[in-house]
């Protein structure tokens, strides 16, 4: 089993991190293939190579604590910190009135689900860190 939930780790950083390469190489045709995201705000190619800019990053945590037993906890905690800050913005800005309801829906895969796999990641490696 862990095996295999390690190999997952270093699939959805890849995961992460090619998507910030792709926000990165090509910020434009990026914020024009996601659902939804052109209508969050007009496209700021600043702003989207600084969001790679962590998915990268993100990307690097989870597949460097799939390798690193001593400190996944911490990698993959601070993962699924942001990821999760990120789905509760999301939350946010449906409970302002900022999107509809549907916004949550569209953007759950994307979105609500690495916060929730990298929870569920991060839980794993703290029940697991001394073994």
């Amino acid at each position: 089993m862990t095996k295999a939930i390690l190999a997952f780790a270093i699939l959805f950083g890849a995961g992460l991190a090619a998507n910030g390469f792709y926000m990165l190489a090509d910020p434009q045709a990026w914020y024009l293939a996601v659902p939804g995201v052109t209508t969050t705000g007009p496209f700021n190619q600043h702003f989207l190579r600084d969001i790679g800019l962590i998915f990268v990053f993100l990307g690097s945590a989870f597949a460097l604590g799939a390798a690193r037993r001593d400190v996944r906890p911490l990698l993959w905690g601070a993962g699924a910190v942001w990821l999760s800050g990120h789905a509760l913005f999301h939350f946010w800005e449906v409970a302002a009135g900022i999107c509809g309801p549907d916004a949550l829906l569209r953007d759950f895969p994307a979105v609500t689900t690495p916060a929730l796999l990298a929870i569920a990641l991060t839980v794993w490696s703290v029940r697991h860190a001394d073994r």
